[in-house]
């Protein structure tokens, strides 16, 4: 298939990535724009993971103050350079992130961090749920695992699905934008007020 710049155009918008990035993933899937965005989702997951070791002390705060002015988000966001804080699209990515906060209550940033006892009391309600099913044993501790994971996927700010495209987690959003501005780039805390 030709892969013609009109093709090009409409993943750049859909991804961020370069257009290089774009092209080779195209031709790689034979022109299959959805084959083309798991490549760029994998080449990024690549770049980010080589990128996660580099110090990372610059950055900024992002605030997002819903419109009825009773909910407010504020999160920490850090990169390598205050070259690329002052970047209007680390800026908005910020910005995107403490919006997030707002609209999904997550608990903490990441699965393993959300505190041991809120998981144990979750851990022990869904014993209590699944012991009433009667399985045996080992299916039975497959569902509290699953339950489990999909309680944590949910609480945590970096597997939930971004408000804004549910097709990506925040993680994803992320790892895109460290594809697209070379630099380490990870929330450090935050924090959602509400009245």
């Amino acid at each position: 298939m030709t892969i013609t710049t009109e093709n090009i155009r409409q993943l750049r918008a859909r991804t961020g990535a370069g257009i290089m990035d774009v092209k080779d993933a195209l031709n790689q899937a034979d022109g299959d724009e959805e084959k083309a965005i798991k490549i760029l989702r994998e080449k990024g997951k690549i770049k980010a993971a080589k990128k996660a070791d580099r110090s990372a002390a610059e950055g900024l705060i992002g605030v997002y103050l819903h419109t009825n002015k009773k909910i407010a988000g504020i999160v920490s966001v850090h990169c390598e350079t205050d070259f690329v804080a002052r970047n209007p699209v680390f800026q908005d990515l910020a910005k995107d992130i403490a919006m997030h906060i707002v609209a999904s209550d997550p608990m903490a940033v990441s699965a393993d961090s959300i505190p041991a006892d809120i998981v144990a009391q979750e851990r022990e309600i869904v014993e209590k749920e699944v012991s009433s099913l009667g399985k045996p044993e080992n299916i039975a501790q497959g569902i509290i695992k699953g339950k489990m994971d999909k309680f944590c996927a949910e609480r945590a700010l970096l597997s939930q699905p971004f408000v804004k495209n549910p097709d990506i987690t925040v993680g994803d959003l992320i790892t895109q934008k460290i594809s697209e501005l070379g630099e380490n780039i990870y929330v450090e805390s935050f924090n959602r007020m509400e009245l």
